[in-house]
């Protein structure tokens, strides 16, 4: 596929003088750093190459709306970072000769067989104007998010990077290439593994082939090795301060910003004159449809005027996260970050968004403000509440949820109650929030609040979570099982004794599932990932 390589040999690069209509753009004009994709063809001499044989490398031979989607997609991988990306030559000889790396994309690749690209580990660095190569002959051939993918892959060789490799939890090498887990948007791989069949590809801390204790911390190597660092933040991280005000202009709401490292929120604040229906979608950058491209995967948390969590929007499968509610008049905070999901952490997530949707004015709702509390006392659960409104409430429900996302009723309170408290069946952490509706049929939602119980129980089963073909159950008791896939489609189910016990779900294809566990004393349901 590609080779790594280590030795450092002076360079001379003749520059083409062939005139060229190529689309000539750039990521970031302001930066120092510069990757320059060069799609014109270009003569190279170089005794690091082809064993110091002049080579006279053609044009790419992509069409100028492909060159675009190349540009594209390689500029959101390195978003986060103080670097631009271009096409225009002029702006990489202008650029500082230890910051600065050619990208050649030619099928001019006879003379390197066997592989998609190639580039020197560091070369980012040398002064030299060692380019780098990729082939886009052989990614496809002309295959446009590989050869994409293949040109994040051999930048990031030339700022540093080692490829990163995938083993079990035995240590054993599976591939030297990471080709990562899930399908579909949220289906992921390391960019320095094999990312060119996974729809969500990023920069990844994990390990190399030299062993699966050598974990490679791209993101840190990236931006302490090259001169060059992250991107100033565009947004504050904290809503007391200096929050960016989300305007509405006719009912109109937009706005946009990037997620440079795992720990950044981006906050905005929402000044509602009067209550009304709020509907926000905040989408990472992609090159088509189902998020296509994207390298961030969107969460977003509302919060009312004491910075109270109202509620986190954050789907299992796909990369972007709406806002759908009411609200009343006041002021409200939206913040934005990079989540995780079941194939990957928040390490990579990171990227630009935009955001967009409007603001419907309602009457007043007659429900003026719902605040919930609570607390952990042993294994049991208190929770609080004040509802103030203008007129009656018909019903209260308390309702909670394991992921904060998907909640179900608890239980449906009587009215005027503002308390209740019971012992969890789990021993895990849960989110509560309160329902209440009016008399004239107004919903409302509370605050959420998160509690985790603090009995210590014993656990009678442990499942493992990662697998190929089996799943391990080790019980205290005999159970029942059942295996389903996120529809809720019952897969496969049955009853094992107390022990050690496998699960054979090598006819399953890979992806997410859940596991269930019942006997008399637990049930217990883990998401199971198969790779």
């Amino acid at each position: 596929m590609r080779k790594l390589f280590v030795i450092l040999i002076p360079l001379l690069t003749l520059f083409s003088s062939q005139l060229s209509a190529l689309p000539l753009l750039s990521s970031l004009p302001s930066a120092k750093a510069t990757i320059f994709l060069d799609f014109d063809g270009q003569y190279v001499q170089s005794t690091s190459w082809n064993s110091g044989v002049p080579l006279a490398c053609a044009p790419s031979g992509l069409t100028d709306a492909q060159i675009i989607e190349v540009f594209n997609r390689v500029s959101e991988d390195f978003r986060p970072f103080n670097i631009d990306i271009t096409t225009d030559s002029t702006i990489f000889l202008a650029a500082p000769l230890n910051r600065r790396v050619r990208i050649i994309i030619t099928p001019t690749s006879s003379w390197y067989p066997g592989v998609g690209g190639v580039s020197y580990t560091g070369s980012f660095t040398w002064g030299d104007d060692t380019p780098g190569f990729v082939f886009p002959d052989r990614l496809g051939p002309y295959n446009i998010k590989a050869v994409a993918e293949c040109c994040t892959h051999e930048s990031g060789h030339t700022v540093g990077l080692s490829h990163q490799a995938k083993y079990d939890n035995n240590c054993n090498l599976l591939a030297t290439y990471n080709t990562g887990a899930g399908s579909g948007q949220t289906g992921w791989a390391p960019v320095m593994g094999n990312s060119y069949y996974e729809n969500f590809s990023g920069w990844y801390n994990g390990p190399t082939p030299y062993g699966c204790a050598a974990d490679q911390d791209a993101l840190s190597i990236i931006t302490t090795s090259n001169g060059f660092t992250y991107r100033t933040d565009d947004h504050s991280d904290d809503p007391n301060v200096n929050p960016t005000i989300l305007s509405i202009n006719n009912t109109l709401i937009a706005d946009s910003g990037i997620i440079t490292t795992s720990s950044d929120k981006d906050v905005f604040k929402l000044n509602l004159t009067q209550a009304g229906h709020l509907h926000i979608d905040a989408k990472p950058f992609s090159v088509g449809p189902n998020n296509e491209g994207a390298d961030l995967d969107v969460k977003l948390e509302l919060l009312n005027s004491s910075l109270q969590t109202l509620q986190v929007y954050d789907p299992i499968d796909i990369l972007d996260a709406s806002v759908d509610t009411s609200l009343n008049s006041g002021n409200y905070f939206l913040v934005v970050e990079g989540a995780g999901n079941a194939n990957t952490s928040n390490y990579g997530s990171l990227g630009s968004y935009n955001i967009s949707g409007s603001f419907a004015p309602l009457f007043a709702l007659p429900i003026k403000q719902i605040t919930l509390t609570g607390k952990a006392d042993k294994d049991k659960h208190i929770l609080n509440w004040n509802i103030i409104s203008d007129e009656p409430v018909s019903s209260v429900t308390l309702e909670s949820s394991e992921d904060g996302n998907n909640f179900t009723t608890l239980v449906q309170l009587p009215q005027g109650s503002q308390n209740y408290s019971y012992t969890p069946s789990i021993n895990q952490t849960i989110y509560y929030r309160i329902k209440a509706v009016s008399a004239t049929d107004q919903a409302m939602y509370s605050n959420v609040i998160v509690l985790k119980s603090n009995a210590n129980k014993e656990k009678l089963f442990t499942i493992s979570t990662m697998v190929y073909n089996e799943i391990n159950v080790n019980a205290k008791e005999d159970y029942n099982y059942k295996l389903a896939d996120m529809s809720g489609r019952i897969l496969q189910a049955g009853r094992a004794k107390a022990g050690t016990n496998t699960i054979n779900i090598s006819n399953v294809p890979n992806g997410v599932y859940l596991m269930q566990i019942i006997n008399n004393n637990q049930r217990l349901t883990e998401r199971i990932v198969k790779l």
